[in-house]
């Protein structure tokens, strides 16, 4: 029940051929009706990048770059967890629990793993060294899938406490964005007396309303972001908050499906204004993150078949993470806490609004460029980030 059991991947031929089989099959729609990605996913744009899936790219770059870091299996709570564990060669190294999200995972963070575990190596210092520990979700990539309900975040941040115990982590920092924000949080308030300080990006915390007459332009423009993001951007979210099942089906059959449910939001998540001045065009999510690194996302979410488990979190807990995000529940964090909030990021709560729920909050930096996807749109900078977080909360 306890055993903690190295981990490779390794997906047969069969796996992958099947994959461009039913991509060589897909059946299209008509395009859509307006020019650009109102409607969503343009059916040119799509087509394009199915027929590369199909015929150009390589799932086993991403397999032996995910093989070359150590990877384990484990049971949490009666659920077999996959994990990546990247132990730092310098004495003295911060253990750091790094949460994922939706529709994101684990690789997300293969770009940052060696400046952070060995910063020695990648222009840093021993001292900014950390152990990090990076889980797949349950229901996400090589971890089981919940064959209960139950695994909202509250669990998951109870699983992840364990975990590090069971690593034999007596003292540690948690770090995360998108789920992980909310469960990094749980973290550090079910577990104070190991957690160190906790690097969430962004914090999730409302609106305050005693600041309304008296706004800054940043805090204008965040509450417009969100009311953009309620009436344009969060179909996804209450359709998987509902009934996950039902679009589960799609994603579960159709890589095609797959593909344009979840690509549509690293276009839009991502900051693509960065990219202005690049040759690409800045309306594409290529213009951010490079073609194969999108794949290589969706594929382990094709390969893995959790398209469906994965929408479920949704309708586990985003009820829950919407309370956090636009009412004042009382609740407070009170363990050390930085935030780094990036510009094309929603959430973008200001430092007053933040400080209400977060009441130990000794860094706070809103970096020039990155979106929702920092680590894997700006791996520099989100180092950087990260090194310049716990340094303020003293390690």
């Amino acid at each position: 029940m306890t055993a903690v059991t190295p981990f490779r991947v390794e997906v047969p031929d069969a796996d992958l051929e099947d994959l461009r089989a039913r991509l060589r099959r897909t059946r299209w729609p008509e395009p859509e009706t307006v020019t650009g990605w109102e409607q969503g996913v343009p059916l040119a744009y799509l087509r394009d990048l199915c027929a590369y899936w199909a015929d150009g790219y390589s799932w086993r770059a991403a397999e032996a770059r995910l093989n070359s870091f150590a990877q384990f299996r484990t049971e949490l709570d009666g659920l077999g967890v996959h994990f990546l564990h990247v132990r730092s060669p310098h004495e003295g190294a911060l253990p750091l629990l790094m949460t994922h999200g939706w529709p994101g995972s684990v690789l997300e963070f293969l770009d940052v793993l060696g400046p952070l575990t060995d910063p020695t190596a990648h222009g840093g210092a021993a001292a900014d060294a950390f152990h990090v520990v990076c889980p797949s979700l349950p229901g996400y990539g090589f971890s089981d899938r919940p064959a209960e309900p139950g695994w909202g975040v509250e669990r998951i941040a109870d699983a992840w406490i364990t975990l590090m115990s069971r690593l034999g982590y007596q003292r540690y920092a948690a770090q995360g964005h998108d789920w992980g924000t909310s469960i990094s949080t749980l973290v550090a308030q079910r577990d104070p007396r190991h957690v160190t300080g906790i690097h969430l990006v962004p914090p999730l915390a409302p609106p305050d309303p005693a600041t309304f007459d008296d706004l800054t332009e940043g805090e204008r423009v965040a509450l417009a972001a969100l009311e953009h993001a309620k009436e344009w951007e969060d179909g996804y979210s209450v359709q998987q908050a509902t009934r996950p099942q039902t679009i589960g089906y799609g994603l579960v059959d159709s890589p095609a499906a797959l593909c344009a449910w979840l690509v549509e939001k690293f276009r839009s998540w991502s900051d693509r204004e960065s990219a202005l001045g690049r040759d690409e065009s800045p309306d594409d999510p290529e213009s951010v993150i490079s073609r194969d690194e999108l794949l290589d996302n969706v594929t382990l979410y094709w390969l893995t078949g959790t398209g469906a488990s994965a929408a479920r979190l949704y309708w586990e807990s985003i009820r829950r993470i919407g309370e956090w995000m636009t009412e004042s529940t009382g609740e407070t964090v009170d363990v050390p806490t930085g935030c780094s909030v990036f510009p094309g990021e929603v959430p973008r709560p200001s430092r007053r609004w933040a400080a209400r729920r977060y009441t130990d909050i000794r860094y706070w930096h809103e970096p020039a460029r990155g979106g929702h996807f920092a680590a894997l749109e700006q791996p520099g900078l989100f180092v950087d980030e990260v090194r310049a977080c716990f340094r303020a909360l003293g390690r």
